[in-house]
C-alpha cells in the first residue's frame, strides 16, 4: 500500500470511490471494447444506485468511456460531451446480491460493431476490481498492463500463451483462467510487467484456440 491508497487520487469530484473509481471503470471498459463506443448502457448497483448520482458517479463513468482521467476538469460535463460526441448513454439500477456495494455493469457497442459487457467495482481510494467480462468471471485491477484473452478451453492454449510471453522477455505478474464449461469458451487475464507491441499481440491472436486478445494498459 502507498500513500495514494490512503488519501486517494488527484481527481475532480467529491468521492474517490464514487467518482475517481467510477471514472477508472469507464476507462477500463473502453479499453476492453477496443473500439470507439457509440452506445452504452450502464447499470448502477448497491451504493452506486443509491447515492451515485449525487456523487457524480454517472458523469464519472461516462467520462471514463470518453477516455478522460479522474482529474480532468471536463468530468462534470461528461454527459453533455458524450451527446456531442455521438455516444448514446442510458442508465438503470440493478440488484446484484453478493457484489461489492460500489458496482457498475457497463454494456458497450463500438463504432466498428464491437460489443462488450464489463462488471467492475470501485473498492476504495480510486482503486477498482474488474469481476466479469462478457459473462465470464475475471479478477484484475487495472494497476498493471493486462491481457484479456478469449479462447477455446483446450489442452495447450495456456502453455502457448504463457510460453510466448515469457519468450518475449516480459514477466507475468498474475495469471488467471476461467471457463464457462469444459471445452467451451474460456478467458485468460494476464497482468504483465510491460507492454506488448501490436506485432506481439498479433502473434498471440494467431496461436491455436485463441479468438480475441485485448491489451488493457495500466489505468
Amino acid at each position: 500500500m502507498n500513500i495514494f491508497d490512503i488519501i486517494g487520487p488527484v481527481m475532480v469530484g467529491p468521492s474517490s470511490s464514487h467518482t475517481a473509481g467510477a471514472c477508472r471503470i469507464g476507462r477500463v471498459a473502453r479499453s476492453i471494447l477496443n473500439d470507439q463506443p457509440v452506445r452504452a448502457h450502464i447499470s448502477l448497483c448497491g451504493s452506486f444506485a443509491e447515492t451515485g448520482r449525487g456523487h457524480g458517479t454517472d458523469r464519472a463513468l461516462v467520462a471514463g468511456l470518453l477516455g478522460m482521467d479522474s482529474d480532468d476538469a471536463r468530468l462534470p460535463d461528461a454527459l453533455e460531451l458524450a451527446a456531442a460526441a455521438g455516444l448514446e448513454v442510458t442508465f438503470d439500477t440493478r440488484d446484484l446480491p453478493g457484489t461489492h456495494p460500489n458496482t457498475a455493469v457497463v454494456e458497450l457497442e463500438g463504432k466498428g460493431g464491437a460489443r462488450c459487457a464489463v462488471r467492475a467495482s470501485s473498492v476504495g481510494g480510486g482503486n477498482i476490481r474488474v469481476d466479469e467480462v462478457n459473462g465470464v468471471k475475471v479478477s484484475f485491477t487495472g494497476a498493471y498492463n493486462t491481457l484479456i484473452i478469449l479462447h477455446t478451453d483446450e489442452a495447450g492454449a495456456i502453455a502457448n500463451v504463457s510460453g510466448y510471453i515469457a519468450g518475449q522477455g516480459v514477466n507475468i505478474a498474475t495469471f488467471a483462467c476461467d471457463r464457462e464449461t469444459k471445452g467451451g469458451s474460456s478467458i485468460m487475464t494476464v497482468e504483465i510487467d510491460g507492454v506488448l507491441t501490436e506485432e506481439q499481440l498479433d502473434h498471440l491472436r494467431a496461436l491455436p484456440a485463441i479468438h480475441t486478445v485485448v491489451q488493457v494498459k495500466r489505468i
